[in-house]
């Protein structure tokens, strides 16, 4: 059974949340993320972030199977991951500036 948007927001919602990681209240933003997920798991065969280029290999992409490795530094230091799906309470109560995150994975890995 093909699982949807909804399901994977209320699935993820249950498992992040206790941790300190909150979605974005833009849930255009959400939704858009969410969906991407799963068509990457389709065509991947995981989940990985649709806001950087996947190898198709598991074993090179796992630092950007979401939630990838660099959300916590990214959510740490600037409020929310780099493709704001995953954000503190602090930034969506915009009570901390919203700027854009840079890349923190490695030239190397991106395939550049």
């Amino acid at each position: 059974m093909k699982e949807n948007v909804q399901d994977l927001y209320e699935m993820l919602k249950k498992v992040q949340e206790p941790k300190g990681y909150f979605f974005n209240k833009d849930m255009d933003r959400t939704s858009w993320v969410l969906e991407s997920l799963l068509t990457n798991r389709e065509r991947y065969g995981y989940m990985c972030c649709p806001c950087r280029l996947a190898s198709g290999d598991r074993a090179r992409d796992r630092d950007i199977i979401c939630p990838c490795a660099y959300r916590n530094p990214d959510v740490e230091e600037y409020g929310t991951c780099y493709c704001n799906l995953y954000v503190s309470k602090e930034w969506n109560e915009d009570r901390i500036p919203h700027v854009e995150v840079p890349e923190r994975r490695p030239p190397d890995k991106a395939g550049l």
